[in-house]
Order: structure tokens, then sequence, then C-alpha cells
């Protein structure tokens, strides 16, 4: 593999582009990319900064966080609030993501979606309105461990941390979460498969991880 050094600003433009040309080859259907990374990679505010260049090249989007789609606290605390495992298993309502955001932006999809649909502060349904995503549009979903569960995205995009830098990046009340993320690489190995990998053990210096060219 080759890491290539890459500023925050080209990465947008790069991904902007990769994405644009991949939604190009859809037709008229929409591209389902699901941007993974633990919170202290800042996936959501990678995916926020893709709105903005993928509609100014024509393309309507639609930025779903994975955190708006918990589960009711009675469900993801049963175990404790601190318990790593909860966390790995059944924090994201994957069945809810699927129906309300990934399976209506599929192939023969209505384009009729629910940007949230928990809020975790007040613990109850977010009650927010159903949008309509257009064909040829994007759908960005953002969070973490979004690669395990077999969620259907067309593009998948990781960020990447080695152990130390998740360790020293994580704030301490979320290092409860740190077990989870170790288990996600051992069983699942996101960069291992996914379609683009960043590193980004320091944010303001990101690379991207892409395959060595034949010799």
């Amino acid at each position: 593999m080759r890491i290539r050094p890459i500023s925050p600003e080209r990465l947008v433009a790069e991904l902007t582009d990769h994405l644009a040309e991949r939604a190009a080859g859809t037709g008229t259907g929409r591209l389902r990319v699901g941007v993974d990374g633990p919170d202290a990679a800042a996936p959501d505010e990678l995916a926020a900064a893709l709105v903005d260049p993928l509609r100014a090249r024509g393309r309507p989007v639609l930025h779903v966080r994975a955190g708006d789609f918990l589960r009711p606290a009675s469900v993801r605390l049963e175990r404790g609030r601190t318990n790593p495992d909860a966390y790995y298993e059944g924090w994201v309502d994957e069945s809810g993501l699927r129906r309300e955001v990934l399976d209506p932006a599929g192939p023969g999809g209505s384009g009729r979606m629910l940007p949230s649909l928990w809020d975790a502060d007040a613990d109850r349904a977010s009650r927010a309105a159903y949008v309509r995503l257009p064909p040829g549009g994007v759908v960005l979903v953002s969070g973490a461990l979004l690669l395990g569960g077999g969620l259907p995205f067309d593009v998948t995009v990781h960020l990447a941390l080695s152990p130390a830098a998740l360790r020293r990046r994580t704030a301490p009340e979320r290092r409860r979460t740190l077990p989870a993320f170790d288990r996600y690489a051992a069983e699942v190995a996101p960069d291992s498969f996914a379609d683009v990998v960043v590193r980004v053990d320091d944010p303001r210096h990101p690379a991207l991880v892409e395959p060595a060219e034949p010799a």
C-alpha cells in the first residue's frame, strides 16, 4: 500500500470528485455513502464538509448522522452505561437506518427519507419530517461502527486511527467505548475493505491509504 499525505481541503476536493463521479454512474439512481470512524476521527464533520461541494457539482445531498438513529435508552443502556459490548452491538438502530434512509435511497427506492429518528437527549422520537432526495442525489451517513453490520452502502469511507492516536484523542467521557473499537478492528477490519481509507492520526495532516503501484 501507499500512504499519500493530503491537506484537509484537498481531501474534501478529491472525495467530492470521487463521489460526484460515482453518482453520475448511477444514472437516475441515488448514491449511498457511509463515512465511518470513531468520534475522535470526526466523521460527522467530514460528511458535513462534503455537502456544499457536492451541491455545487449539481448533486442533491442529504447528510444523516447515525447519532440521530440511536436505540431508546432503555435498550441501549440495558447492560449499563459503560458496557462496551452494548455500544458495539446495539447502540445504533441499524434496522431503522436501513428502513428510513438506505432502502428508500437504494435501487427502486422512493427517495422519501427520514433525516433523524431518535432524539437521544430527550430520549424520544425526533419527530422529524420526511424529506425527498431526488434521483441522482447523494445520501451521506456518518458515524461510528457503520461497516460491520451489512448496511447497504454504495461507497464506504473509513477514517482510521492508530490505537495510540485513538486513545490519545478520545475524550475521557468516551473512553468506555475504546474496547468496542478494538473489537471492531479485530472482527471487522474496515480498513481492509473500505473503498476509501484515510489515516487521521493528526487531523491537520490526513493521509490517503492507496493500493501500491505495480512494480
